[in-house]
């Protein structure tokens, strides 16, 4: 039986949550200006620096997004008074048992979260993604559970930074620099993915979806890095949600949603054992069948739309789902509900 958290401490992370999601529009400098492209809008933070007028990117058109836009000079006033809230959430949330991260990676993802990384769609993926499911679906998770959660995946659509025309500030190297990162020899040294911090040997890994049969590296012109291009990563990554890191006050960030990381988990799991990697193989199959466990119960009709999605990609996808059913009687049952 899945073990819960109650429903205080559930609703006290979407009350976090949701006081991160107000912070991220209560410092506009200047003026909400909505731009459309390719039939999508997206808002932008007008301001003058000198003569030149800056864009900053706000966000992708929603309703919510436009009421945060229309309170933000009320949210501004109010942003001290959120924030001794957002460190009375994370302290019950602490109480209640909710997992909180270590100071050097809840401090690179605060670094990071400031520079714009998230704002400008960078993705946490990985175990890392897993455990933020935690506040999302109001689950604890057993310690062994969360093995290997040193190392930090995060994935953006490479094509993304062309709609959005910004970046991020500082320069995320430099984030990565101050923070004892170094670039990961490769083949190629213009195109590395992978960095290394010289304490603890903790690795940051940029991804990006392959939409073609190389999955070459690919540049993250917004991010200032490149990434390793992955078949079936577009599946994950869209239409991300926002989560909240427990770290001093709350960190904002961006995860799969957690039906496409379930579905996702049980591709990677198969395609892992093709390339002789079994312990990560069964560690995927493992997430993946926790997850299914409780959307079966909790989002029965999300899941069910992502597996239809998935399986109606083509031949590859549904071969590989159905080898890693075929591993697992339990994500079977999960997925026939």
């Amino acid at each position: 039986m899945t073990d819960r958290h109650s429903a205080i401490a559930h609703a006290a992370y979407h009350d976090l949550l949701r006081s991160l999601l107000d912070d991220a529009v209560s410092e506009l400098r200047g003026t909400p200006t909505l731009l459309k492209r390719n039939g999508r809008g997206y808002w932008y933070d007008s301001f003058r620096v000198g003569t030149s007028v800056h864009k900053r990117y706000i966000g992708e058109d929603s309703e919510a997004l436009r009421q945060r836009i229309d309170r933000h000079r009320m949210l501004a006033e109010q942003s001290e008074a959120r924030r001794k809230e957002r460190t009375r959430l994370v302290r019950l949330l602490r109480a209640e048992g909710f997992l909180s991260l270590d100071a050097g990676t809840g401090s690179l993802l605060a670094a990071m979260a400031k520079a714009g990384v998230f704002r400008l769609g960078g993705t946490i993926a990985g175990t890392h993604a897993f455990r933020l499911y935690e506040g999302e679906l109001g689950v604890r998770y057993s310690l062994d559970q969360l093995a290997q959660t040193a190392d930090i995946d995060i994935a953006r659509f490479d094509r993304l930074s062309l709609a959005l025309e910004d970046i991020t500030s500082p320069p995320l190297t430099g984030v990565l620099t101050d923070f004892d990162f170094a670039p990961v020899p490769a083949m190629e040294p213009e195109k590395v993915w992978r960095w290394q911090q010289s304490s603890g040997g903790q690795l940051v890994e940029f991804l990006t979806p392959a939409f073609d049969a190389e999955e070459g590296r690919r540049p993250l012109v917004a991010l200032g890095v490149e990434a390793q291009a992955l078949h079936h990563l577009n599946y994950l990554i869209a239409e991300p949600i926002p989560a909240a890191v427990i770290y001093r006050s709350g960190v904002l960030l961006q995860i799969p949603r957690p039906e496409r990381f379930a579905i996702h988990k049980l591709i990677v799991s198969e395609r892992r054992r093709g390339q002789g990697d079994a312990m990560k193989a069964r560690k995927d199959m493992r997430q993946a069948e926790f997850l299914l466990d409780v959307l079966s119960k909790d989002r029965p009709d999300e899941l069910a739309e992502a597996y239809e999605d998935a399986r109606s990609r083509g031949p590859r996808w549904r071969d590989r789902l159905e080898q890693a059913l075929d591993r697992s009687e339990k994500a079977r049952r999960f997925l026939s509900v």
